[in-house]
């Protein structure tokens, strides 16, 4: 009795193990005929799926917008549209809807073969999940990927057949307009490539910061392929195959990764974050790409402190009579065309004097006034004596000769609060002393050391100033770019200001004026400079800079001159039209980027450049050139 329950109990054993081992048996057989894509890569995933879900929890406690109004990216599709172009309207119509319908028939098939495939994908995922954890079999892999890729060659090959049939059968040399009309998509597969590498990043901050899952790795490399693609190439044409197979390669992770993490909602924001803090990095690289910019203009060129140092040695080594300037008589003489010109650069001083006497049509009766600081002085001087201005007179003068100047009217430039030294400069300031620096003339053009003169000047002395002292070219036009209000320089919060002046008052620009220097003694205007200097030392009245006190100085003592006299911008708008260049008189490099600066803008150096000597001895050992 006992030997028979023995064995009645070791056949129940016998058969529970069998039908415990048996269905394990078949799973794992039916498994290895399955794709392993899936099995181990995401494996390693599942221990994120609470690090997932808490962060979802944060992310759904941030209040959402209505799903209403919550619009998602929109989505860019590119297409190749074959145009056929043919005599007959009605055959074109026939042939392009038949395109169109084999062609949607093959991508509906493309798109249910993709979806099987997906949802292929997702059973093993669940499989994976289940706890899975052998060894992918590699030669799997590569033959699934190679089918799936061979099916997509077949498709697109049909496709193009199809295109190509119809196309052959009636070719017409289009039109150049139609043409241009046909591709107006350009450069596809690179922002499709840019397109492609945001989301993944995207993917990448979702994934748990020490995760080492394959799904990261497989990202971060496709991440970095791409990108080096991107570097290489800025056009699709200049893509090679293996880039175009980088591009395959991470449309196939992306979709991987969409299936791991499928929360649109944390997609918007994770993706709202990621836009702030881009705005906020272009933010701050434009502020410093600004100051960068004022930081370069505000620099001496390594070349042009190479030609100062050599010229002032050059005119210390000179006796004290040879150092004299020939002409000298015709300085005050009424009759003659007077230019002042106030420089601390030999170069742009150079440019003025050369370009206004080339443009002249009688250079023996232009005489030019040149002020210089003590450090440039020398230089300028020693440039004018070996390149003497042809027929016509140069004067040239230190503002350390001026010596009333800081006695009789004892101004306080330096207290102007300005990131630029140059704005609170003496010489900056000292057109506004103009009838007591030159005393014995009437009438005299003051150019700024930045403007290069391409037309005669001549006409200037016989325009009617109709009492007024100042002549320039206004600035208040609402129509261009170079629109200016006097509340943009100008604090007109300030009682007194807002009492004083009209907020809506036409400004004008420096750069190239005419002073009638009689009205200005007889209108005494430099006392109303010195009142609101004083002032704006008191209290903040403007911005720092000469502009705004001219505004103050000169408020209805303006002369509006046509503007084909003076065109402004080349120093910082790049948009200025050529032909408003052409026929100005004067254009003027206002702004930071200077023509004989290595930032200037390229398009408008030429203009500058032609009156360098480039081929002067001394140029050329400071290494300066075109």
């Amino acid at each position: 009795m006992k030997h028979f329950r023995r064995c009645v109990r070791s056949l129940l054993l016998l058969l529970l193990c069998v039908s415990v081992l048996i269905p394990i048996v078949f799973f794992t057989i039916k498994i290895k005929h399955l794709s392993p894509i899936g099995r181990k890569e995401f494996v390693e995933d599942l221990s994120a799926i609470k690090y997932r879900s808490d962060a979802a929890l944060r992310l759904n406690a941030i209040e959402q917008e209505a799903r209403e109004d919550l619009k998602g990216p929109k989505q860019i599709i590119y297409e190749d549209r074959a145009v056929n172009y043919s005599s007959n309207e009605d055959s074109e119509t026939q042939e392009s809807e038949n395109d169109g319908e084999i062609t949607d028939l093959l991508e509906r098939n493309e798109t249910n073969h993709e979806r099987v495939e997906a949802q292929q994908f997702h059973q093993r995922e669940i499989s994976s999940m289940a706890g899975e954890k052998e060894q992918s079999d590699q030669r799997t892999v590569e033959l699934d990927q190679n089918a799936h890729s061979r099916y997509r060659r077949m498709i697109d090959k049909k496709i193009k057949e199809v295109k190509d049939g119809h196309s052959n059968q009636t070719r017409v040399w289009p039109d150049h307009s139609l043409r241009s009309k046909s591709y107006k998509v350009t450069d596809v597969n690179i922002t499709e490539m840019k397109d492609l590498m945001l989301r993944a990043k995207v993917y990448l901050n979702f994934a748990p910061p020490d995760s080492k899952s394959r799904l990261v790795k497989d990202l971060k490399q496709r991440i970095r392929e791409v990108g080096r693609a991107l570097s290489q190439a800025t056009k699709d044409s200049r893509l090679s195959e293996s880039s175009v197979q980088k591009l395959e390669k991470m449309e196939a992770t992306l979709s991987k990764a969409s299936l791991v993490y499928p929360d649109c909602p944390a997609m918007v924001s994770k993706l709202r974050a990621m836009t702030q803090n881009t705005e906020e990095l272009v933010r701050a690289q434009k502020n410093q790409a600004a100051y960068l910019v004022r930081l370069a203009g505000r620099t001496t060129p390594k070349g042009l402190h190479c030609l100062s140092m050599q010229l002032t040695a050059e005119y210390f080594a000179l006796q004290p009579e040879e150092r004299q300037l020939p002409n000298q008589q015709k300085l005050q003489d009424v009759d003659l065309y007077h230019y002042a010109v106030f420089s601390d650069n030999v170069l742009a001083c150079a440019v003025v004097v050369n370009s206004t006497i080339s443009a002249a049509k009688e250079s023996e009766k232009i005489v030019f006034h040149v002020v210089a600081d003590s450090l440039n002085f020398p230089a300028i001087s020693m440039w004018f004596l070996l390149n003497p201005p042809g027929k016509a007179t140069i004067q040239i003068q230190s503002i350390d000769d001026f010596e009333w100047l800081s006695t009789k009217y004892n101004i306080t430039l330096k207290k102007q609060s300005s990131s630029d030294p140059r704005y609170g400069s003496e010489l900056n300031h000292l057109r506004f002393y103009l009838p007591d620096v030159f005393p014995a003339l009437d009438k005299i053009v003051l150019l700024d050391h930045d403007v290069v003169v391409q037309g005669d000047l001549t006409e200037l002395w016989s325009v009617n100033m109709k009492g007024k002292v100042n002549g320039a070219v206004e600035t208040c036009n609402e129509s261009e770019a170079l629109l200016r209000q006097m509340d943009m320089l100008i604090n007109f919060s300030d009682p007194l200001v807002a009492k004083s002046f009209n907020v809506n008052a036409c400004t004008w620009a420096f750069g190239m004026n005419l002073f009638d220097l009689q009205e200005w003694r007889q209108k005494n205007l430099n006392s109303v400079y010195h009142k609101y200097l004083q002032l704006g030392n008191e209290r903040s009245l403007w911005l720092a800079g000469s502009l705004p006190l001219g505004w103050i100085t000169f408020y209805n003592q303006t002369m509006a001159l046509d503007r084909r006299w003076h065109v402004l911008g080349l120093g910082y708008d790049s948009a200025v039209r050529r032909a408003d260049i052409e026929q100005a008189a004067v254009i003027h490099y206002d702004g930071v980027t200077k023509p004989w600066l290595d930032i200037a803008i390229r398009r408008y150096k030429g203009y500058w450049t032609k009156y360098v000597k480039y081929d002067h001895p001394y140029l050329q050992q400071c290494n300066i050139q075109e």
